[in-house]
Parts: structure tokens; sequence; C-alpha cells
């Protein structure tokens, strides 16, 4: 079945037959069909080992670093099908943030946000360097609160302030889509609603999927929602109608707390 959100807009990505699997005649997502417009926060929410993550790294061919995990199937990408792409390109394409901040120990902030440029081979001129990480520092509202320690290590600011960094990281590299796996559930409450706060204003610029176990923070952000239960894409819908006419028992059951 294709899930799609209803939208005249050629979509921006689009997911065809996507099955991922860790070991042969098993698959950890299993025929996913969905299409996402531009600028627009999805959340893929489901109980854990559900396939989430899994979809989500799917998208930017970080299974491939991985020898034994399968992926089939294509995923569109502004129409071009990302396994017909070298997959640093299509990495730079879909910019991903982790479950916990993850900043470069050895790095500092500056170098930190331009490690994609660093770690690609790209070489920038002082002045590109410096444009390129005061805005991505300023995208993330986290230039005023480093722009005097700028040299300093990006493991010495706060967990939110990390997060954020790991953000600026991911945009640095002018991506079309931002990919979050879980990116608060290591934060405290009020390092997450600034990230969320940053992720409703990232929207105006960025197409956003984030996966969340947090059902509060789908409704409080999201724009449309993917329940995902098994490795399949039970539901996909407007995250207002999911959340208050799900079409699927399945559904309904998680966002009431039958399962979780």
């Amino acid at each position: 079945m294709e899930n799609s959100v209803k939208n005249q807009e050629a979509p921006i990505l689009e997911l065809r037959d996507v099955c991922v699997s860790y070991s042969p005649g098993k698959n950890a997502v299993e025929n996913v069909n969905a299409t996402v417009n531009e600028n627009t926060i999805t959340a893929i929410m489901g109980p854990s080992g559900c396939g989430k993550s899994t979809l989500l790294r799917a998208i930017n061919r970080m299974h491939e670093l991985y020898p034994d995990i399968k992926t089939t199937g294509e995923i569109l990408l502004k129409g071009e099908n990302i396994f017909d792409v070298n997959p640093m390109t299509v990495r730079r394409m879909a910019g991903m943030v982790f479950q916990r901040p993850n900043p470069f120990p050895t790095m500092s902030i500056l170098e930190n946000v331009i490690a994609g440029y660093s770690l690609n081979g790209i070489k920038l001129k002082k002045s590109e360097k410096e444009e390129i990480v005061e805005k991505s520092l300023r995208d993330v509202v986290l230039w005023d609160e480093v722009k005097d320690s700028i040299n300093k290590k990006g493991t010495f600011l706060s967990g939110g302030q990390q997060q954020r960094l790991c953000i600026a990281r991911a945009l640095a590299l002018k991506p079309e889509i931002l990919l979050m796996d879980e990116p608060t559930s290591a934060l405290d409450p009020i390092s997450t609603n600034r990230v969320e706060e940053l992720i409703l204003e990232l929207k105006k610029e960025y197409t956003i999927l984030v996966v969340t176990h947090n059902m509060s923070q789908a409704a409080r952000i999201s724009d449309n929602s993917m329940f995902m239960y098994l490795g399949e894409l039970v539901e996909y819908d407007s995250t207002r109608k999911m959340f208050t006419k799900p079409q699927n028992k399945r559904t309904e059951d998680y966002l009431t707390g039958v399962f979780s």
C-alpha cells in the first residue's frame, strides 16, 4: 500500500518497497512505501525494535558501512535514486543527528562544525570556514553562546549545547533533509524544549524526519507521523488525524498505551 500525505507538490523523498535485513531471510524493515514533502517534519514512531532507526539510516546509506546489512527497494531523494549516487554525496544530502550528542572529542567547536568537509577532503579557504561555522551555529542558536570559545573542545559544552553543535555539524554541509534519531532522549527537559523549538524553526529551510519514542513530542512538533510495528509501516498520515482518529487498530492501541 502506498502511504503518502496528500500534497500537490512533488515529494522531496520517496520510499519504494524498501526492505532492510540484518540476516538472510528476515527483514527488520518490510516493504515500506511512503512519500515525504518538502519543509515538513515527519515523526517516525513505534515500540523498540520496530525498525524506526533502521529505516532512517537506510535513507543516508549508513547500512553500507556494515557488510551483513542488506537494503533493497528504491529511495528517491529529489527524484534521484540514492543507490545510483556516490554514498558520500548521499550522506551530505541527508544529514544525520544521533540519539546521544557526539561531538568529536579531539576537535574544537569550529573543527566540529566543518568536520564533514575535512573528512570528505573538501578544502575550504579560511573565510569560507568562518562563514560556514558562523551561519551553522547561528542556525542552531548557539553562536552567541560559543563565539568567544570557538577554539575550545566541543565536549566542554552542556549536553543540550553539544546536541545543537551536532545539528550545526549536519547543517554545515547544506543537506536537503535532516535525519534525527531520538535527538532529545538523552537531554533534560529544558534542553529538550530548546531542541524542539529549534527543529520547528529549521523546518523553514529543511525537511526533517525524527525518530521518537515520545508521542507527546511527535504531537508537539510534527506535521505528519509514521507508525511502525514489527518492521511494517502500519499507518502514515497527518499527525493531527492520526492522534485523533487513527485508521488502524494497532496504531490506536499504541497511541492509547495498550502496548508500547
